[in-house]
């Protein structure tokens, strides 16, 4: 491990080039990793092309099998998988636990899907003409994937394309590879021919031109920054590459005057800040009405001001640190930015008491800001929660749908009436009403506006790696 994986075997980068594997909470070196280019990926991405006939003709109960094999191997392997990912990422252990059962229930998910790619008889005008729709594996998939769930993020594209019939090039981020190792070797106890699914880690701009330049690879499945999105989406012309794009997010949570506030400002403080605020879908600009905005803003600060901090590995920890210095600095500026623009801070804001070594910062509260203000308009991907005022739910569904973003939204009232409005009228791929967790491994995945293209994850995420085939018949006897 911690080389390449080409063609089912570990291998070092053709240029011999490494770096050093960080654990963010104690800024310790914890591997030596080989390190590739685009003439890495363009090897791996033949082998997968050479790969592709067989493992594309496989039924889909054989790759179903293979699978399945691979996500008890993970259920079997969780305490060593999790133990990894904190080191790797700081998480809380409890959440690495999480992630990886997650992992495993999408790869178990599409080894059933795969045999449900179903495609359809139309009934034609003539008599003598036959008409049918049936899916086909697209071919070689590039996957480049996020650091902030190490497991989640490649599990949910590489299962759904290696049950689709196609072969992958994975990139999962160089913050956090030890995670896509471990899934190289699930998947490869489970029997997974050789070719079928390789790794590269390395330069992330060298490996996305291989990618977009070698025509061979026919679609890129990314996860990671609006920014870089872009530049897929520029470069994806050159072959005509497919895309399929989760991108950015700056989730509103709308939290009308009629619930418990003391439940909701509870429950708020452990979604807010969940993998440190680390993620796309997180709630991150929290309106709530007037007549509890008080109220709820004193309640939530205490539940915040109490949460623990701290190694992934210590009992009762609800924040590690963040995943680098640049991340933890990119959070702070965007804090000392709003501290510039008049806000104020109900709790947090610094280092945590006796954790000046990693990459840790408190969990934050803010107040006093509004539309304008960087809090509400950049995504802040760190422990920090904003809270805005609203009135009526005009002007909520207006502050909501004020951003680039179209990823994930949330509804908090006991209103049949105010539920299904606000949520018919939010522009976002995602709501959630009166809950914290509206996505599933059965459920579409993905976004509006800046927010990305394409679904992951549910019946959906399967078809995003098939092509359409129409098979018409003419001249039969009438």
């Amino acid at each position: 491990m911690n080389k390449q994986y080409i063609n089912g075997e570990w291998v070092d980068a053709l240029d011999g080039e490494t770096m050093g594997l960080i654990n963010p909470a104690t800024e310790e070196r914890i591997a030596i990793l080989s390190m590739a280019n685009g003439k890495d990926c363009h090897v791996a991405i033949e082998a997968a092309h050479q790969a592709f006939p067989g493992w594309s003709r496989s039924t889909p109960y054989v790759r179903s099998a293979i699978l399945k094999k691979a996500a008890d191997y993970i259920r079997g392997h969780l305490d060593n998988f999790a133990r990894d990912m904190v080191l790797e990422s700081g998480k809380p252990l409890a959440e690495a636990k999480g992630e990886w059962i997650v992992a495993a229930n999408l790869f178990e998910w599409y080894a059933e899907e795969a045999k449900r790619a179903y495609g359809r008889i139309i009934p034609t005008n003539r008599p003598d003409k036959r008409s049918s729709v049936i899916w086909q594996p697209m071919g070689v998939i590039g996957v480049i994937t996020a650091w902030n769930f190490p497991a989640y993020n490649p599990a949910r594209a590489w299962a759904a394309a290696l049950a689709a019939g196609c072969t992958v090039v994975a990139k999962p981020a160089e913050t956090t590879p030890l995670s896509a190792f471990h899934m190289i070797d699930a998947v490869t106890q489970a029997g997974l021919p050789k070719g079928v699914l390789n790794l590269v880690i390395g330069d992330p701009a060298s490996i996305g031109e291989a990618m977009l330049d070698n025509p061979a690879l026919k679609k890129i499945s990314f996860t990671g920054s609006t920014r870089v999105g872009k530049l897929l989406m520029d470069g994806a012309s050159r072959t005509h590459t497919r895309l399929s794009l989760e991108l950015g997010g700056n989730a509103p949570v709308l939290i009308f005057g009629d619930v418990d506030v003391d439940v909701i400002a509870k429950a708020a403080s452990i979604a807010r800040f969940r993998n440190n605020g680390q993620v796309c879908i997180a709630p991150q600009r929290f309106y709530v009405e007037s007549s509890i905005f008080d109220q709820f803003a004193e309640k939530l600060s205490g539940y915040v001001a109490s949460l623990k901090v701290g190694n992934g590995f210590e009992e009762g920890v609800n924040l590690g640190p963040l995943i680098t210095k640049r991340q933890r600095d990119s959070v702070q500026t965007l804090l000392d930015q709003a501290r510039e623009q008049q806000a104020q801070l109900l709790t947090g804001g610094g280092t945590p008491p006796g954790l000046d070594k990693g990459y840790f910062m408190q969990p934050t509260v803010v107040t006093g800001l509004d539309q304008s203000s960087v809090l509400a308009r950049d995504e802040i991907f760190g422990p920090v929660l904003p809270l805005f005022p609203f009135t009526g739910l005009d002007d909520a569904i207006a502050k909501a749908n004020d951003t680039e973003y179209g990823l994930a939204a949330y509804i908090f009232t006991n209103n049949l009436q105010t539920a299904t409005l606000a949520a018919e009228r939010l522009e976002f791929g995602i709501v959630g009403i009166n809950e914290w967790a509206p996505h599933g491994t059965e459920a579409p995945f993905g976004g509006w506006k800046y927010s990305g293209q394409g679904h992951e994850s549910g019946a959906e995420g399967l078809y995003e790696y098939m092509e359409k085939k129409l098979i018409s018949i003419g001249g039969l006897p009438s």
